[in-house]
């Protein structure tokens, strides 16, 4: 028996489903994240890199698409399963896994609108992508602006901080003039970007618009892929616009009619990321249980060693806490409830448990734990980037206290 339960609750058919994202995971994924992590960020981009290889084996199998409804072509995964995906993907990687999800978003939010030309143009070429020739990435984040989308949106909204990317209306096209960070997950090499724009300055944060933008139109141009500590497989960098001139219909949301609004963005964000960093704690704990009971010192594993011992139990008690809480986001999420505390405490719970867990498998590892080419030591710089990525979790706790303030009004308390 497994030290992880992980198909405790499962149907057959959802075992089967988790083999086959595990197999996906673990013969796709994790060789090219070890690959890529030594490479320069400019070749990870490369025509002839192995990141090309995963990304068009994840379209061939349809998980670009696994957020879409049937009716799209869409696979119809439960919150169970998409959940199930999500993890196995993490455990493959937690950068690969991003980058994989946040590959759909400009298309899903451009296909929630019914457009039909938007349909044509944009959302049925990526459907039937099989080849990865269609990439999306999600542009928010800028160099003045970050945690003023989480903290400054909704009520709280102030007309002194906005974003500066920002659009304007002219005749039947809007016209885009700014500047995205270098932290934008796909950005070196996304066909289109979902982009948060300031289309009214004077309204702060709630005059915010969202377009779907091509990113090989005139006036646009893009950064170097950053170089940094970890998630090395996942490319990021700096995208510009500089006039860019889209069709008035591309405005997905206009100031005020944000599709499900910032708090709904946030709160599936949140709980994706609690699902990959669930996978991210499992890998890490598992190379570490693995690890002590071949490690000999003393003249037994160091598994035999009491102290070893509860640092282990320590792991996979935070790692099912864990686990728990971003399933429990998860449902609700898709259930329709509220859910935005629900999701930003399973975003911070689960990567502070990945990079506390990671960390005591670099330690049990010793030495060892600090060489490259060890799991645990590209883990450890992997989950490090969880606790800032989506919202650093010191602000997203902030946000999520206000929605749980709304949410213990007096009469939602138990009289007895």
């Amino acid at each position: 028996m497994p030290a992880i339960d992980i198909d405790e609750g499962l149907t057959p058919e959802q075992v089967q489903l988790r083999k086959e994202a595990h197999r996906f995971a673990s013969e796709v994924m994790r060789p090219a994240a070890t690959e890529l992590d030594d490479l320069p960020p400019d070749d990870v981009i490369a025509p002839e890199s192995r990141l090309w290889d995963v990304f068009r084996q994840s379209y061939t199998a349809g998980y670009h698409i696994r957020g879409f409804p049937a009716d799209l072509g869409g696979t119809a995964l439960s919150p169970g399963e998409s959940w199930v995906v999500g993890e196995e993907f993490g455990w493959g990687n937690g950068g690969l896994s991003i980058s994989l999800g946040v590959t759909s978003m400009p298309f899903r939010f451009a296909a929630m609108t019914g457009n039909p030309d938007l349909m044509r143009d944009v959302v049925m070429p990526f459907v039937e992508d099989t080849e990865a020739k269609y990439v999306g990435c999600w542009c928010a984040t800028e160099p003045d602006h970050g945690s003023d989308l989480i903290l400054y949106s909704g009520d709280n909204a102030r007309p002194d901080i906005h974003f500066d990317c920002a659009a304007r209306l002219d005749g039947d096209d809007w016209v885009i003039n700014g500047q995205k960070s270098a932290w934008v997950s796909n950005g070196t090499i996304a066909t289109h970007a979902l982009t948060f724009l300031s289309v009214d300055p004077s309204a702060g944060m709630n005059g915010m618009g969202v377009a779907v933008v091509p990113l090989n139109l005139p006036g646009v141009t893009r950064g170097k892929p950053l170089n940094k500590l970890g998630q090395r497989a996942l490319n990021q960098g700096e995208i510009y616009f500089d006039d860019v001139r889209i069709p008035r219909y591309y405005m997905l949301a206009e100031p005020g009619v944000l599709p499900g609004g910032t708090d709904a963005i946030l709160a599936g964000a949140n709980a994706g990321m609690s699902t990959t960093f669930c996978g991210v704690a499992r890998a890490a704990f598992e190379e570490a249980i693995f690890y002590a009971q071949q490690r000999i010192q003393g003249g037994v594993p160091i598994a035999d060693h009491q102290l070893v011992q509860r640092r282990l139990f320590d792991m996979f008690s935070k790692l099912e806490a864990a686990r728990s809480l971003s399933k429990l986001a998860n449902r609700r999420l898709a259930a329709g409830q509220p859910t935005l505390h629900y999701s930003i405490a399973a975003k911070v719970y689960c990567t502070q448990a990945a990079f506390d867990i990671a960390d005591d498998a670099v330690q049990l590892f010793g030495g060892m734990g600090l060489a490259k080419g060890t799991p645990a030591e590209m883990l450890f710089r992997d989950a490090r980037a969880s606790l800032i990525e989506d919202g650093a979790n010191d602000v997203l706790a902030l946000l999520g206290f206000r929605a749980l303030r709304e949410a213990a009004t007096p009469d939602a308390v138990p009289t007895a």
